[in-house]
């Protein structure tokens, strides 16, 4: 029997309006969301919800995503995490820092439209 529970996004993000986009979009497509505004934040809320997956964005003040990813990882839970960097960086390091801590996938922020985010989350969760 299949489960009827909806998926839940962790978004971790510092931009407000993309935070708030992002969170509207999944709560429109049937996701349970949680916010957070930076690294620190959503590694306390990763820890306590267990969410599905995390959309983490790398640049954000008090912890960026990649030292939060690090942090995740060294947790029971968080080292099988599925995670989705986003980011504006084309910085190549980065984003295979990323890469060697186990992400799904990454996204360059102008480069994606909100249904692609969907779609991509829906296929890594089926």
């Amino acid at each position: 029997m299949k489960s009827t529970k909806k998926p839940s996004v962790l978004v971790v993000e510092d931009e407000h309006p993309l935070r708030k986009v992002l969170s509207e979009k999944f709560t429109e497509e049937g996701f349970r969301v949680s916010n957070a505004r930076n690294g620190l934040e959503g590694l306390v809320k990763a820890a306590k919800e267990h969410p599905d997956m995390i959309l983490l964005d790398i640049v954000m003040p008090k912890m960026d995503g990649i030292t939060m990813l690090s942090k995740l990882r060294k947790t029971r839970w968080g080292k099988n995490a599925e995670v989705v960097l986003l980011t504006n960086l084309s910085d190549t390091s980065k984003v295979a820092a990323g890469f060697t801590r186990g992400v799904y996938s990454y996204l360059v922020k102008s480069d994606w439209k909100l249904n692609d985010v969907v779609k991509l989350v829906r296929k890594k969760l089926r």
